[in-house]
C-alpha cells in the first residue's frame, strides 16, 4: 500500500534534513481510539523538525513532557491564532515574490501551519505556490533558495543515483515529481532552476488532494542548461554546462527509471516540464514498465476536456460535431489531441473520423501531408492534400493560423504556444464571425505568456467568447455585464489523479483513466450562461473534485485490470480516509528509537 494517507497503520516517517533529527510515527490511542504523533526526540529537535513543530501550540504538558522548557513564548497559540499572526505576516509582503518566499520559509519550519494557511487562503495562495508566481521563483531560484528540499542528481553522478534517492527521508515515497528543467512553464530552459515545480506541484497534490506531505518527493535531473544567462550567474546552482543530449541523455534517464523501480517500487512518478520531444519519449518508454505520466501531456487534456465537455453540454452541442483547432503543437497540444479523440470515439465516431476532427497549427504553419519529415503523431492529424488543394490562401506549404480559421471553420481554438499576442483582434474577431459563442482557450502560462488577455476575447468578440486560461484572471467587465474566466489548470485534474493512484495502488496509468478523470471533473463542473457560460472549476471545491476523480480513476483501472476489484467495496471511504488534513495532533515522547 502507498502511504497517502493519514498514517492510521503506526508506519514509521524518518526525516531527516540538514541536520539529524527525528524518527517519528502516527499511532492510535487504543483506549481513546484517537491519532497522535508518537516522537523520539525531545527539546529543540521537535522544532527544528518541519513535521513535528507545532511552535507556540504545544500545550503545557507537551511542553513538559517533550522539554521545551524556555524554547517557547509562554503564551500558547491557538491553530487559529497562528493562521492570523503568519496571514498578517504574508499580506505585509510587498511583492508576489516575497510572498513566495515567505510561505517556503514558513513551509520549511512547519508542514501542517503551512497546509492549513493555504487551505484558509486557498484562491489568494495558490497563484503564488505555483503559477504564475512560481515562473518568477524559477528564474530567481538560485538567488532566493534557503534550504534545501527534496533530491538533486546530477549527471556526473549517474553511477550513485540509488545512493542519493536512498538519501531521501522516507524509504516508501508515495508520489515522485521529476524535472529536467529544460521547458519551465512557457519560460524554456531554467537547469536545475527549474527545481521550483516539482515542489510547487507537491505542494498542490496535498493542498488538493491530502497527498501526505510526508511522502512526497521532488527531483531535479541536472544535465546542464543551454541557458546561457544561468550558467553565467555566479550564484547558479546548477552544473555549469551545456545540456547533455542524445544517448548519454536517455542512458541517464534510464538509469534514473531504473533506480527508482529498484529504490522505490511502489511509487507514482509523474515527469514535469521536459522538452516535448523527451516528454513524449519518457511517457511512451516506460509507460508499461513504471507506474507513471506526464502531467503537461495527460493532465492538460484532462481538464481541458473536462471544460470543453461542460460548455458543449451548457449551449448544446454535442463533442461529435465540434471543430477543434489547436494553436502550437507541443506536449501540450500531443496530450490534448489523442484525448479529444478518444472522447470522440467515446461518442460513436471512428478513429479516423475523430482525427478529421482536429486541425493542428505549429511555427510552420497548418500541419499538412504536404511537409516533409513530420512528426508522428503531427502526421495523424496532418490535411490531406486533396483538402487543401480547395483552401483559400497565399501559400499551401505555409498556411497561417488565420488562414486555418478562414478554412477550418472550428468552433473551439485552444492556444499552447507560449507566444503572447498570438491570438490577435483579428483572430478572435474571426472566431466570433464563424460562431455565435467561440470558445477560446488561451492556455500558456504563467499569464505573461497566454496568448490573447480574457479582457480582450471578450471585448473584441462583443460579449459572445467563451474563454479558459492556465492561470487565474479576474472576471471581464464589459457592457455592464460580468463574465467569468475559466481556468483550464491542471491543478483541477492531477491531484485527483495522484489520490486514486494512491489510494487505490493502481499498477500502471493509462489514457483511459484521464478520460475517466476528465468526465468526472465535468460532472462536479458549475457552467452558467448568466456569468458569460464559463464553466467554473472553483479553487474552493478542490478536494471535492479530487475525491471524485480518484473514485472515477480507481473504478476505471479496477475495469482495464490496472487495480485489485476488492478496493471498490466501500470506495468513497476508503478515498476519503486517504486524505491528509493539516490538523495538529497531540505529540508523545515513545523514546529512542
Amino acid at each position: 500500500m502507498r502511504y497517502a494517507d493519514t498514517g492510521l497503520r503506526g508506519i514509521q516517517y524518518p526525516v531527516s534534513y540538514e541536520e539529524k533529527v527525528m524518527d517519528f510515527s502516527i499511532e492510535i490511542d487504543p483506549k481513546t481510539r484517537q491519532k497522535y504523533m508518537a516522537v523520539h526526540s525531545k527539546g529543540k529537535a521537535l522544532l527544528n523538525n518541519p513535521f513535528t513543530n507545532k511552535g507556540p501550540a504545544f500545550t503545557a504538558s507537551e511542553r513538559d513532557d517533550l522539554e521545551l522548557y524556555g524554547l517557547l513564548p509562554s503564551s500558547i497559540s491557538t491553530m487559529e491564532e497562528q493562521l492570523l499572526r503568519n496571514y498578517e505576516n504574508f499580506k505585509a509582503q510587498p511583492t508576489d515574490l516575497e510572498k513566495y518566499n515567505f510561505l517556503a520559509e514558513l513551509h520549511d519550519r512547519n508542514e501542517t501551519l503551512f497546509f492549513r494557511l493555504l487551505d484558509e487562503y486557498m484562491e489568494e495562495m495558490t497563484p503564488i505556490v505555483y503559477t504564475p508566481t512560481v515562473g518568477e521563483a524559477c528564474q530567481k531560484f538560485s538567488h532566493i533558495y534557503r534550504r534545501t528540499r527534496g533530491i538533486y542528481i546530477n549527471y556526473n553522478q549517474k553511477d550513485d543515483i540509488e545512493k542519493a534517492l536512498g538519501n531521501f527521508y522516507f524509504k516508501d515515497p508515495s508520489i515522485i515529481v521529476v524535472t529536467d528543467g529544460e521547458r519551465i512553464l512557457g519560460l524554456g530552459d531554467q537547469g536545475a532552476d527549474g527545481m521550483g515545480i516539482p515542489i510547487g506541484k507537491l505542494c498542490l497534490y496535498t493542498l488538493g488532494a491530502g497527498i501526505s506531505p510526508y511522502s512526497t518527493l521532488p527531483i531535479m535531473l541536472d544535465v546542464g542548461t543551454d541557458n546561457e544567462e544561468r550558467r553565467k550567474d555566479p550564484l547558479y546552482l546548477g552544473l555549469r554546462q551545456k545540456r547533455v543530449r542524445g544517448a548519454e541523455y536517455q542512458a541517464f534517464i534510464d538509469r534514473f527509471v531504473e533506480a527508482v523501480c529498484k529504490v522505490f517500487p511502489n511509487v507514482l512518478l509523474q515527469w514535469e516540464d521536459f522538452l516535448k520531444e523527451n516528454a513524449i519519449n519518457q511517457l511512451n518508454r516506460f509507460k508499461d514498465r513504471v507506474c507513471s505520466f506526464n502531467d503537461d501531456i495527460q493532465g492538460t487534456a484532462g481538464v481541458v476536456l473536462a471544460f470543453i465537455d461542460r460548455i458543449l453540454h451548457t449551449i448544446g452541442r454535442p463533442l461529435r460535431e465540434s471543430r477543434i483547432l489547436l494553436a502550437g503543437a507541443g506536449a501540450a497540444a500531443y496530450g490534448n489531441s489523442g484525448l479529444i479523440v478518444s472522447a470522440l470515439q467515446d461518442e460513436g465516431l471512428s478513429l479516423k473520423e475523430a482525427r478529421k476532427r482536429i486541425w493542428m497549427v505549429d511555427s510552420k504553419g497548418l500541419v499538412t501531408k504536404a511537409r516533409p519529415g513530420l512528426e508522428e503523431f503531427k502526421s495523424c492529424y496532418a490535411r490531406d492534400l486533396d483538402e487543401i488543394a480547395s483552401y483559400v490562401c497565399k501559400d499551401r506549404s505555409n498556411i497561417s493560423l488565420e488562414e486555418a480559421l478562414v478554412n477550418a471553420k472550428p468552433n473551439i481554438l485552444i492556444g499552447t504556444t507560449a507566444t503572447p499576442g498570438r491570438f490577435s483582434e483579428k483572430i478572435v474577431k474571426l472566431m466570433a464571425e464563424l460562431n455565435e459563442r467561440p470558445v477560446i482557450l488561451p492556455l500558456s502560462n504563467p499569464t505573461s505568456k497566454s496568448e490573447c488577455i480574457p479582457e480582450d476575447a471578450i471585448r473584441w468578440s462583443e460579449g459572445r467568447a467563451i474563454v479558459a486560461t492556465g492561470s487565474p484572471f479576474n472576471p471581464v467587465v464589459y457592457n455592464g455585464r460580468s463574465y467569468e474566466i475559466g481556468q483550464c489548470n491542471n491543478f483541477f485534474i492531477f491531484p485527483g489523479v495522484g489520490l486514486g493512484v494512491t489510494a487505490g495502488n493502481i499498477r500502471r496509468v493509462t489514457d483511459g483513466m484521464f478520460l475517466a478523470a476528465a468526465k468526472a471533473l465535468s460532472n462536479k463542473t458549475i457552467a452558467d450562461d448568466s456569468g458569460g457560460c464559463a464553466a467554473r472549476f472553483e479553487v474552493r471545491r478542490i478536494r471535492e473534485y479530487s475525491h471524485a476523480i480518484a473514485c472515477a480513476v480507481i473504478q476505471c483501472a479496477v475495469s482495464e485490470g490496472h487495480a485489485d476489484p476488492d478496493i471498490l467495496e466501500n470506495l468513497e471511504e476508503t478515498v476519503k480516509n486517504a486524505m491528509w488534513v493539516p490538523d495538529y495532533l497531540p505529540v508523545r515522547y515513545a523514546g529512542k528509537s
